[in-house]
């Protein structure tokens, strides 16, 4: 057997960082799609209520709603991409819609279904790359650096090994869920943000640092996330539109107008630095359920509506903390008024619960105590303080002290 000695083991290259975001196209509107695939190529807008539920013909097709006949005041979840080239896009109310694109197919959102298909893209990207962050229902990050082949030259290319595995993770995404996705792999997680975005749809962009230049640098400055619409607006005022703009900045300059922290993290993003981990897990603070009702609800006339739609808000908090292994000690709930103003009531629990008909029966009894004078466009459940089911039964079973000392001190 041979041993490497010191000086070979200091010659060994360390592996390079290879950090993936992974994104799904039009992940809600794709999902509908499977269910509707006669829509496919069409204009498609998700927002809709119930109302806007497809309705069997006797031929045995289907009528779908449209933008046209569509009164209120939603606003759009998401479009198929024929839909976004027709200028609506996410955000958008849908009277706004319906001017720009009145013959896009207007669907309802359908959460329930959306939260599974997600749960089968991310079980079939853990397969091949278990080191993943969930950064919500529709994308992820992925350190590849240590995933078998990774680091492999194939034919010339240094990246052919990364590049590989990158495509067995589109495929496996495909093949679980029928839907694709956009990869960006980087170096880093703020660059494969950006690269995931510049090749949709079932894009896959690899990029390393010598190619910022002239792939990162000629994107606007909001692009970089982290820099939110104030911050994009004052870079503007200051005459900084463009990554390299930004990068071309002294340092000084931008700590001049941003603050130490922010004008500093400025200077390195868009030198497309950045050095945080891949975090495969972290614990939530609260979990919560909420609806915005396709008009205003008033509190007492419409008690026969409201009363089943917030049960069904306790159920599905309930279903949530049961399905992640918590429970929770404080419940809350939110209410906005016709005005927009936002109330919040909680309260706590005699002790921790993931029970629906518990989290009901405090929830009521917080909501008894928000005022209930206004119409209503938003009701939703929170629950807070959540322990995991470990920690509530280890709580459980211990047994209570015979006595306690009187002072700290004592033994």
């Amino acid at each position: 057997m041979t041993h490497a000695t010191p000086e070979a083991l200091a010659d060994t290259p360390s592996p390079r960082r290879f950090i993936a975001h992974l994104d799904m196209d039009a992940f809600y509107a794709s999902v509908e799609l499977l269910r509707y695939p006669e829509l496919r190529g069409l204009p498609v807008v998700i927002g809709g209520g119930r109302r806007h539920q497809p309705e069997p013909q006797p031929d045995g097709t289907r009528r779908f709603a449209t933008l046209r006949d569509y009164a209120g005041r939603g606003v759009i979840t998401t479009a198929t991409y024929p839909a976004r080239a027709l200028g609506v896009h996410s955000g958008m109310g849908l009277m706004k819609a319906a001017a720009l694109a009145p013959e896009a197919v207007l669907l309802p959102v359908d959460f329930d279904r959306y939260r599974h298909f997600s749960r089968l893209f991310k079980q079939a990207v853990l397969a091949i790359a278990p080191v993943m962050e969930d950064r919500g229902i529709d994308e992820i990050y992925l350190d590849l650096t240590d995933v078998p082949g990774a680091q492999d030259t194939v034919d010339g290319d240094p990246l052919g090994g990364v590049r590989a595995v990158a495509q067995r993770l589109k495929q496996a995404v495909h093949e679980a869920t029928g839907l694709t996705c956009s990869v960006g792999v980087t170096p880093n997680k703020l660059l494969s943000k950006i690269c995931s975005d510049l090749d949709k749809p079932d894009g896959l962009t690899l990029l390393m640092p010598e190619a910022i230049p002239a792939r990162i640098w000629p994107l606007p400055a909001s692009r970089i996330n982290g820099i939110g619409p104030k911050a994009s607006d004052k870079l503007a005022r200051l005459g900084v539109h463009t990554i390299g703009e930004l990068a071309a900045a002294e340092p000084a300059w931008l700590v001049d107008h941003f603050g130490a922290t922010y004008g500093a993290w400025l200077h390195a993003a868009a030198h497309g630095q950045d050095d945080r981990p891949v975090v495969t897990w972290r614990e939530p603070k609260s979990l919560s359920r909420e609806t915005t009702f396709e008009r205003d609800l008033d509190p007492r006339q419409d008690r026969a509506m409201l009363t089943p739609l917030f049960t069904r808000l306790c159920e599905q908090v309930a279903a949530d903390l049961e399905r992640k292994g918590y429970r929770g000690r404080t419940v809350a709930v939110k209410l906005r008024y016709a005005d927009f103003h936002i109330v919040t009531r909680s309260i706590s629990l005699p002790e921790p619960t993931r029970d629906a008909q518990v989290i009901r029966l405090w929830a009521g009894r917080a909501l008894k105590t928000a005022p209930l004078d206004q119409r209503l466009r938003l009701l939703g459940v929170r629950i807070d303080r959540l322990v995991t089911e470990a920690d509530a039964a280890a709580a459980e079973a211990a047994p209570l002290p015979t006595s306690l000392p009187l002072f700290p001190s004592e033994p």
